[in-house]
């Protein structure tokens, strides 16, 4: 406990594990996650003065990360912050990052842990040269027992099988935003004492909202049952959803998540004939599947339009699907427009 009587993560974790929702190895790899996050919203928090602004790369050449996507300099810093600081606990099989191509197995030199870790290092870094929230999301799976040498399959796990996930949004405040299976909970960073404190116990998402986040840019491309959903949302209150809908869009998924975490909405990143070749925009393992965890445990929904997101069965590590999340009967709205569309198709 702090000084002023909340509570750290370290005892809530502590809490969690004498509950049996989690245990000792669990709760260890989640404190280190949360120590590698503290050391990204330094790098974050000095911005220009840290030289960590603009590009990665050399002689004028962006750095492309395997996504194809230009990396920025606190891309690769967040990413070896996260490398480095699970590599040697003890906790972890293999890790696998959406900055590289392969998953990484534990060095033979460290002890070897159950659990596999996934994380997206730096969430909208588009975002970084303009001083707009970023963020850090990890998600946890156990290793398939028996293997001793992890690879690449050994993480193309559906969501339900996550035991932890999280994300970290470095903004006025850096808040991590944590569950292991029994809620979804939220820590403020105190950089006066370097600890996060619980300051949100079971958070609760509206089912009801009056607010939706999406990349209006992108309309064109879209499919006609999200044209039909974002038309009569835009209709107002003399539409058929009869009411007025506003409009949030960050462009960092988890500054808009932790919106709707927040106060409700929907977030959608739809399929659209842009991204159709790939299967969507956002990557199943390192976006959609902890982010849809953290949204179902906290009372909202999450699906690709077709489907529940965490029974989506994974085919790749860089895998990628529409994303529909947030406030449970509106994304319920975007689900039944894309059922009656096929259904009439």
């Amino acid at each position: 406990m702090t000084s002023n009587g909340a509570i750290a993560l370290t005892r809530f974790l502590i809490e969690e594990q004498r509950a049996g929702h989690i245990n000792a190895e669990l709760r260890l790899l989640v404190e280190v996650v949360a120590r590698a996050c503290k050391q990204i919203s330094v790098a974050v928090g000095k911005g220009a003065l840290g030289g960590v602004l603009g590009d990665a790369g050399s002689a004028g050449e962006a750095s492309i990360n395997v996504q194809g996507e230009a990396q920025k300099k606190l891309d690769v810093l967040s990413n070896e912050i996260l490398l480095e600081a699970n590599a040697w606990g003890g906790h972890l099989a293999g890790l696998a990052s959406e900055e590289m191509d392969h998953s990484q197995p534990i060095p033979d030199s460290y002890p070897h842990g159950n659990y596999l870790l996934l994380f997206d290092p730096l969430d909208g870094s588009s975002n970084i040269d303009v001083n707009v929230s970023v963020g850090t999301i990890f998600s946890v799976l156990r290793c398939p027992e028996g293997v001793t040498a992890v690879e690449d399959s050994h993480f193309l796990q559906p969501g339900t099988a996550q035991v932890a996930a999280g994300y970290c949004v470095y903004g006025p405040q850096t808040t991590l935003v944590l569950t292991v299976g029994h809620g979804t909970h939220a820590f403020t960073l105190d950089r006066e004492v370097g600890s996060f404190v619980l300051t949100v116990r079971g958070i609760h998402i509206p089912e009801d909202t009056k607010e939706f986040a999406v990349n209006m840019s992108n309309q064109r491309f879209w499919e006609p049952p999200m044209q039909a959903y974002v038309g009569d949302l835009l209709a107002g209150k003399e539409g058929p959803r009869g009411k007025d809908f506003n409009m949030r869009w960050v462009a960092s998924m988890v500054a808009d998540v932790h919106r709707i975490l927040t106060r409700g909405g929907i977030f959608s990143y739809p399929l659209d004939s842009k991204c159709a070749a790939k299967g969507g925009k956002l990557r199943l393992m390192y976006e959609a599947n902890p982010m849809s965890l953290l949204v179902e445990q906290a009372g909202g929904a999450a699906s690709t339009g077709r489907q529940r997101m965490l029974d989506v069965q994974p085919s790749g590590l860089h895998q990628r699907v529409p994303v529909f999340l947030g406030s449970k009967h509106e994304v319920e709205a975007a689900v039944g427009y894309h059922a009656r569309h096929d259904t009439a198709a």
